[in-house]
């Protein structure tokens, strides 16, 4: 019947809330931009060791470095369900956590640039 399906399409869309940047945070000390990419690469080469799926982990990587209509795209088309606003918490449809650290999602207000 069309209720069904009509029920299925608002559950899916009140799963999907616009993400945003996280808000302008510091790191606990100055950090270079290539400190910051070392740190990025190691978290998510070690991130789908801690649960979840390789395809969530890497749908959220994209997302993360991506502009944020092309992020809500992402997160939308691969059924991550979004807690925070920002990508900090997410889950995927089986109800697996995945927790984001700002530093992979966003840039720290102290950081060195590389000349």
């Amino acid at each position: 019947m069309g209720c069904a399906c009509s029920k299925n399409n608002s559950a899916a869309s009140g799963n999907s809330k616009r993400i945003r940047k996280p808000k302008p945070w510091r790191h606990s000390e100055a950090i270079t931009t290539a400190q910051l990419t070392a740190m990025r690469e190691e978290f998510w080469d070690t991130a789908p060791h801690y649960g979840g799926t390789r395809e969530i982990w890497d749908a959220l990587r994209a997302a993360a470095e991506a502009d944020l209509p092309l992020a809500q795209t992402i997160i939308e088309s691969a059924g991550i369900i979004v807690q925070n606003t920002d990508l900090t918490v997410c889950y995927d449809e089986r109800g697996a956590k995945y927790e984001l650290p700002k530093y992979v999602l966003s840039e720290p207000t102290n950081l060195i640039r590389d000349s």
